[in-house]
């Protein structure tokens, strides 16, 4: 198969969800006066796809009732903004719809510039990190094997990782890099988190080894994970990290949605089988409205020699690779071995080759 080009940067634009011409050709004036495009959503259902990813977010007071009826989950940098009058008692809906400010033209004008402005190169910087999503196509696809190898494989070139775990019953990435005794924060003590986290103060929390970082879960009751701590966590990787992967449910909740909002690039694994084939036609299915880019990785054997580009086809998604039997690779990871720590074997060279894809083989050797 030829290597796939490399991602080119994915420059994420601010947002603004309003049906009011005249609101949102004001808006317009003053992105263009920030210098930066923007995204157009009329209504909650056309933002929300745009949501978690948008680095700013401007809510136009004829849309905020039904944002608030849309629910959508809470987010940092959120706006609402319109003309004097209109936003009376504005503070209370703001705080009702997750906004951070109120924004009352034409007396924010200014500040709304500057805002914007920010969203030319971030408010972090240009040099924001990037975001793999893996998810299974059914149970025992190896989704946390390739995400725990895809972290694994790019701190060993030198990347600031960040691997988060967004399933709750998939028993815990720190036991899949034999991690499970590192001291450091897990998803219980974060649950409770909205708005922004300050990156370095994450990364001192949580379990590390080296330029890899780990959020994962414990041992203990299971707790619904809220959207908003989500949103919060993969902003602050982004911010605070070169590399974010993120290990997925199959069974989408509201936090493993706005992650996958929140992705460059998301891996279905499906092993090479018809009925997990199948299985993963259903995933695809609820997974694809919320990807900027999906697809698929193919894990042997195939007992009925079902082929990977078969696979491919049948789901209506680009082949990203393939993964060759590896018998050691479980023996390891009973040991407590990290998957692909060796930098040997079928997993470690596809995982290299699709961190170089998404990163940029210059960056991968940097630093």
């Amino acid at each position: 198969m030829p290597p796939r080009t490399p991602l080119p940067p994915y420059r994420r634009l601010p947002l603004l969800v309003t049906s009011d011409g005249d609101l949102l050709d004001e808006l317009l004036r003053l992105a263009a006066a920030g210098g930066t495009e923007v995204e157009l959503a009329a209504d909650p259902a056309a933002a929300r796809a745009r949501w978690a990813p948008a680095p700013l977010v401007l809510i136009g007071a004829d849309q905020a009732a039904a944002c608030l009826r849309a629910r959508l989950p809470r987010r940092a940098r959120t706006v609402l903004v319109g003309r004097s009058g209109e936003l009376d008692p504005g503070t209370e809906l703001a705080e009702l719809i997750g906004a951070e400010h109120v924004a009352t033209l034409p007396a924010a004008e200014p500040w709304l510039v500057d805002r914007f402005a920010e969203c030319v190169a971030g408010p972090a910087g240009p040099d924001q990190g990037r975001v793999v999503a893996v998810l299974g196509g059914r149970g025992g696809a190896g989704a946390s094997v390739l995400a725990g190898g895809l972290a694994v494989s790019a701190a060993r070139s030198r990347l600031r990782t960040l691997l988060v775990d967004a399933d709750p019953l998939g028993g815990g990435l720190d036991l899949v890099l034999g991690w499970e005794q590192l001291d450091g924060l897990r998803w219980p003590e974060l649950a409770g988190t909205d708005g922004r986290v300050d990156p370095p103060s994450l990364i001192r929390a949580l379990p590390s080894r080296g330029d890899l970082v780990v959020l994962s879960w414990d041992r203990g009751d299971l707790r619904h994970l809220p959207a908003e701590a989500m949103a919060a966590t993969v902003d602050a990787g982004r911010r605070g990290r070169d590399l974010v992967v993120l290990d997925l449910p199959r069974h989408l909740d509201d936090a493993a949605v706005v992650a996958l909002q929140a992705a460059d690039r998301a891996l279905l694994v499906v092993p090479a089988e018809l009925r997990a084939a199948a299985a993963a036609a259903r995933v695809a299915a609820v997974a694809a409205p919320h990807c900027v880019d999906l697809s698929v990785i193919v894990r042997g054997p195939a007992p009925g020699r079902l082929r990977a580009a078969e696979v491919s086809r049948a789901l209506g998604l680009p082949l990203a690779g393939t993964l060759r039997p590896e018998p050691g690779l479980c023996r390891g990871l009973e040991r407590g071995e990290a998957p692909g720590a060796s930098g040997k074997g079928p997993l470690a060279a596809l995982c290299q080759r699709l961190v170089d894809e998404l990163i940029g083989s210059s960056a991968a050797g940097a630093a």
